[in-house]
């Protein structure tokens, strides 16, 4: 069955040396490709591990495959990858030459008990 969340053809293509043989385990049983969907899988519908369908490798099998990419930082090198693929897409320079930083203040009518200066917002903050 296919599942909204799984990854196309060619958005594997991007990411797949990312998850080379070898590297992160045993996946002889299941494709590393399956793998990958079933996590991608679980952050998109948001269920638990348990509640992965059958459809999927086992859940244990997932979510340790999931684990040992986490620690690895395997995520922030795909999404790293991705954001330069997009960049140069884009006709941009690999790398951005500028960062805003946005943050949110709302105003109450009751105010905390303790108080001091934020700098960032230049301001009394809570």
């Amino acid at each position: 069955m296919v599942y909204p969340s799984d990854l196309r053809d060619r958005d594997w293509e991007l990411i797949k040396d990312h998850f080379a043989t070898g590297k992160y385990g045993n996946c002889a049983v299941h494709s590393r490709r399956s793998l990958v969907n079933g996590i991608l899988y679980v952050v998109k519908t948001g269920c638990q591990w348990r509640m992965l369908p059958k459809d999927f490798p086992p859940w244990k099998t997932v979510y340790g495959y999931f684990r040992r990419l986490s620690k690895l930082g395997i995520w922030e090198k795909v999404l790293a990858d991705l954001v330069k693929i997009k960049r140069l897409k884009s006709a941009r320079n690999e790398h951005p030459s500028l960062l805003i930083i946005d943050a949110q203040s709302v105003k109450t009518s009751r105010k905390g008990e303790q108080r001091g200066f934020d700098g960032g917002k230049k301001g009394q903050g809570a």
